[in-house]
């Protein structure tokens, strides 16, 4: 096992079959998922077919998304105090391995927008739409003020799952924007992408698993949880739609704040 493998893995979780809670809290928002992950914007992109101007709209808008989707986490890690409780030890040792692996693919997703003439001065000063920075507010409120569980849910179910799904469907449409000359499409300028569509892919599961852990016996928690990560998807739809109807205009970025 090389070094890379050995630190991926540190943190498993061991998945267990659901108990009918868990099972309808996942049921339930499969639809949500397929809407994300089934978005005209991954859809266009898989194919190619997406415009230069709303795929370079999307990675810039997103960055802040993704750049501070450990500082969400780290958020979450400080209340992992009491490791008694049941799940709250596994989940303090998934997350801080997961921060560690989700800072460096911070440095991914800026090597993925600058193979598509994304300056790192664009990313640095991005002020996104409302509707997507919705989805950044919330995750800060949630992995500040909620629960362990809520907060897993929010961010490593609700943002994590349908990721999986749509990286690997972009994946294969990416040679189509290099053969136009629309994009630079290398080793490291895909590394953010194929990181999602692999190993990252057990991520929302293993998340799935802790929140059984954490609201194990405790009706409310698990409606809380399960709140979380639908209002979570639901951000991320308006995310999605802002960024597809930005792109129309050929606008990249709405004016950074002064």
């Amino acid at each position: 096992m090389t070094e890379r493998q050995k630190e991926e893995s540190y943190g498993q979780v061991e998945i267990t079959p659901h108990p009918q809670w868990a099972q309808d809290f996942w049921n339930d928002l499969i639809p949500l998922k397929e809407a994300i992950a089934r978005h005209p914007l991954f859809e266009e992109m898989a194919t190619g077919d997406l415009s230069l101007a709303r795929f370079r709209c999307a990675l810039l808008n997103f960055y802040p998304l993704v750049g501070n989707f450990p500082h969400y986490m780290g958020l979450t890690l400080a209340k992992t105090v009491d490791v008694g409780r049941p799940g709250v030890l596994a989940t303090r040792d998934w997350l801080i391995n997961n921060i560690k692996i989700e800072q460096r693919h911070l440095y991914w997703y800026r090597d993925w927008a600058g193979g598509f003439g994304i300056s790192a001065a664009e990313m640095d000063s991005v002020c996104p739409p409302a509707a997507m920075d919705a989805v950044n507010h919330f995750l800060w409120n949630t992995n500040q003020r909620g629960s362990i569980a809520e907060g897993i849910a929010a961010t490593n179910l609700a943002i994590e799952w349908a990721t999986g799904d749509w990286t690997r469907s972009v994946v294969k449409g990416m040679r189509c924007y290099a053969e136009r000359g629309e994009a630079n499409i290398d080793r490291r300028t895909m590394a953010w992408l194929r990181a999602h569509a692999h190993y990252d892919d057990a991520h929302p599961y293993e998340a799935m698993e802790l929140i059984k852990r954490l609201c194990d016996g405790d009706a409310a928690q698990q409606a809380r949880a399960h709140a979380a990560a639908r209002r979570g998807m639901e951000y991320y739809v308006l995310a999605l739609d802002a960024c597809y109807a930005l792109g129309t205009v050929g606008t990249t970025a709405a004016p950074a704040m002064a």
